[in-house]
This record gives structure tokens, sequence and C-alpha cells, in this order.
């Protein structure tokens, strides 16, 4: 039987819940309706998240995608709209969503929209030089 479209975001229980990690999802072919022309409006989504009890399943959100596709929003609408369901199915530490707008009349648009979890704060990023490489950490000892 074919897949259908669905409005429901599956989970599964975190396999590092101890450890703050991101986990970064690309929706390359988004497509819902625009809510004044009935044009298709396409974007590429990205969702950056570090989850907490739940990780998002992610053939679930194929088919929670896919349910956009006939439906007519406006591009902050849905923006927010899919970041609200990524929360209450996730409840993550931090979820931000990036949608960003295929050209339409010469305009591309680009609308981010994030979560924090109350009192969760990140640890601080640790950049490495770009030029240290493994063998050259490991010479120096």
């Amino acid at each position: 039987m074919p897949s259908r479209p669905s409005s429901t975001l599956e989970t599964f229980a975190n396999p590092a819940s101890g450890r703050d990690y991101l986990v970064h999802i690309e929706v390359p072919e988004f497509t819902c309706l625009c809510p004044l022309t009935g044009q298709p409006d396409f974007a590429n989504l990205l969702i950056d998240y570090v989850p907490h009890r739940r990780n998002l399943e992610l053939k679930a959100l194929k088919l929670y995608i896919w349910g956009f596709r006939d439906e007519g929003a406006f591009h902050e609408a849905v923006t927010n709209r899919i970041l609200d369901d990524l929360v209450a199915a996730l409840a993550p530490r931090f979820v931000r969503l990036t949608a960003r707008w295929f050209v339409r009349g010469g305009i591309f648009t680009t609308v981010v929209a994030e979560h924090r979890k109350k009192g969760w704060t990140p640890a601080p990023r640790i950049e490495l030089g770009e030029f240290a490489t493994a063998s050259s950490i490991h010479s120096e000892k």
C-alpha cells in the first residue's frame, strides 16, 4: 500500500539523553501553495535541534512534510507552524527551523524560527584551527 501524507510527527527515545548533540536535517523539496494565487511555493528546510528525551523519526517527518503539498500558507505562518509541531513532538533542548524559500517574482525569502527549552544554555563551542589536523595534533605529543 502506498504511503500517504500524515499530520503526525513520530519520535523515538534519545539514545544519548545525558549529552548535548546536534541533529541537522535538510528537506530540499518542501512544497506548499501560495494562499493568494494557488501557485506552488518551494523551500529548502533546515532543521537543527538538540534533543532532550526524544528524537525525530525521519520517515514520519517525510510524510508530515508531504502533508503541506496541497495546503495554502504564507511563508512565515508555515515556518512557525512546523516549528510549533516540532516543539510539541520533541520537547527539545533547542530547535531552529530555517526555511529558505525559492525565488518568486524576483524575491527570495528566508524565515528563521527557533525555540529554547527554559533554563537550557548551550556549552561553549570549541573552534579548532583550520590547520589542526589529526596528524598535527598527534605529532605535538
